[in-house]
């Protein structure tokens, strides 16, 4: 019987229709009397039909030019693509989805769903039909769904044309079949590359087989190469090659694993399960490897590879804030002992030589003023990191401000006779909206620096306006010049070859200019002779 036909038709009803001809009949009255929009999910057999059985196709054509919005989604395969080039004609909008198994139509008003289980090419012998508000709701959520997960029929026609590989899933058990497949994979990248191995040996073993060596061909090309792998001596002479010949190479230590992994410029993956972990030769390591190309199962691999890249990462950062840590403690300590200890001590003497009062004030005054600087830069220090320092902005004038500091840091000079500190004063002032408290901390730990490291000759200081409105302040110095140690990483934390100083200072004065707007940098002069500190601060109009 067909809905036109059933005494509660016109009614909410739902019902299964049999025989071929009553499916035809049920497909066309549901195409002819629909008005507004059908959508369509169909597997990659009813194109053809579509196609072939006249009625039908008239019935589409017909919808069509009524004005009726004709949305299909079906699977489209090298089999089925010139029919799927004939719907893009008879429909409005023509998608394709892997694995489309269930066949459904949903009208304005109407819902049918063809026998999934049919034979290849044949109308299906049976056929849900339902006028159910309820269940047309449903089906439609369900199909915008799929819809939406769908691509342009035009572009995976397009792929096919161009001979694209179809997606796969092969599991390998086979190991010299598993190697070789490595191997072409291997040999394939041109972006990126991503090891997984799942232990020290598994190195070994892909060095032997080449692997290593086209991912440092690779990366030698421009492609972008991770890799996670428990590190020991077992393979360092490996990483090491790495380095040398690949240096963009990025490794990571990892834990030991069951299986590994590898992903080639996000389109392929294989995952390999171990058999013998220490086994010499990788097709003996291996007891069956997984290799693909669908696209979720390589995008879930590569988001597994992400995460595990991310917290070896984090890890790696961790123990270095560790080490970081418990460097600064160890330094803050002795640091804070020295002074402190001195204090006690002309303390002690003030008590049993109160006639000596005069030089033991003046030592006192000198060790608390370095333990209110060690107490003032872990102040500082504790601003930067925690993003609370605040700037007390002001007009200041540079050339002033530069000859307090001068000034100030003159008593330093343990030789006046053998080294000066001549400043090139321009004739005119200079204003800069700047926190003067902390502007002289800089000048005067550059200054300080200097200092410390010039036995004799001169420390040379300017201001200067540049061209594009910028103040340069540079310091000059004439002394032993940054260590060849100390200058890639100058202005880090604990930067510091002496044995006096926590190598807070340079850390602090960069982030102090560059929170005014500047920046700062150093070099050691041309000529051998010491270095010059600059940083510039952006000028008051």
């Amino acid at each position: 019987m067909s809905p036109s036909r059933s005494k509660g038709a016109k009614k909410e009803d739902t019902m299964v229709l049999y025989g071929v001809d009553n499916v035809i009949n049920t497909v066309l009255q549901f195409l002819n009397q629909t008005n507004d929009i059908i959508n369509a999910c169909v597997d990659y057999s009813r194109p053809s039909l579509a196609i072939e059985i006249d009625v039908l196709k008239e019935a589409f054509l017909n919808a069509k030019n009524r004005g009726v919005r004709l949305r299909y989604v079906t699977e489209i395969t090298s089999d089925n693509i010139s029919y799927c080039k004939q719907l893009l004609t008879m429909v409005d909008e023509l998608r394709h989805l892997n694995g489309i198994k269930g066949n459904l139509y949903i009208g304005d008003t109407a819902y049918i769903a063809p026998a999934t289980f049919h034979e290849k090419g044949k109308p299906a012998s049976q056929i849900i039909y339902s006028n159910i508000k309820e269940i047309i709701e449903h089906q439609s959520y369900l199909f915008e769904t799929l819809w939406n997960k769908a691509i342009p029929a035009t572009e995976r026609i397009k792929d096919i044309e161009e001979g694209l590989a179809s997606e796969f899933y092969e599991v390998i058990s086979d190991h010299e079949k598993a190697t070789q497949t490595i191997v072409d994979l291997a040999k394939s990248v041109k972006k990126e590359a991503l090891f997984f191995l799942p232990n020290d040996k598994a190195m070994v073993r892909a060095e032997r087989l080449g692997l290593i060596d086209y991912a440092v061909k690779a990366s030698q090309s421009g492609a972008v190469v991770k890799i996670i792998c428990p590190l020991s001596e077992v393979n360092a002479k490996i990483v090491k090659r790495i380095s040398e010949k690949a240096p963009k190479t990025q490794v990571l230590n990892g834990n030991n694993s069951p299986y590994g992994m590898y992903i080639a410029d996000g389109e392929k993956f294989i995952r390999a399960e171990l058999r013998n972990p220490s086994a010499e030769r990788f097709s003996e390591s291996v007891g069956f490897m997984v290799y693909s190309n669908r696209k979720t199962s390589v995008e879930s691999f590569r988001s597994i590879f992400e995460l595990l890249w991310n917290e070896r990462t984090l890890n790696g950062e961790l123990l270095k804030t560790y080490k970081m840590q418990k460097e600064f403690i160890n330094i803050v300590s002795h640091e804070m002992k020295t002074p402190t200890q001195a204090i006690l001590g002309y303390s002690e003497l003030l008590e049993q030589h109160p006639e000596q009062h005069s030089e033991i004030i003046a030592s006192l005054k000198r060790n608390a003023s370095r333990l209110q600087r060690l107490t003032n830069d872990i102040l500082e220090l504790s601003r930067i990191e925690s993003q609370t320092l605040r700037l007390n902005k002001e007009k200041v004038n540079m050339n002033e401000k530069i000859r307090n500091v001068i000034n100030d840091v003159k008593g330093q000079i343990h030789n006046p006779d053998k080294l000066k500190i001549a400043f090139s004063e321009t004739k005119y002032p200079i204003y800069v909206q700047a926190d003067k408290t902390r502007l002289y901390e800089v000048m005067a730990n550059l200054l300080t620096n200097a200092i410390k490291f010039t036995e004799e000759g001169t420390v040379s200081i300017s201001a200067n306006i540049k061209d594009n409105n910028e103040l340069i302040v540079t310091v000059t110095d004439t002394g032993e010049g940054i260590h060849s140690d100390i200058l890639p990483r100058l202005f880090t934390k604990f930067a510091t070859k002496s044995n006096i100083g926590t190598g807070l200072g340079l850390y602090i004065s960069k982030n102090i200019v560059e929170s005014h707007g500047g920046k700062m940098w150093a070099e050691n002069n041309s000529d051998g002779r010491g270095a010059t500190f600059s940083f510039s601060l952006p000028v008051t109009q």
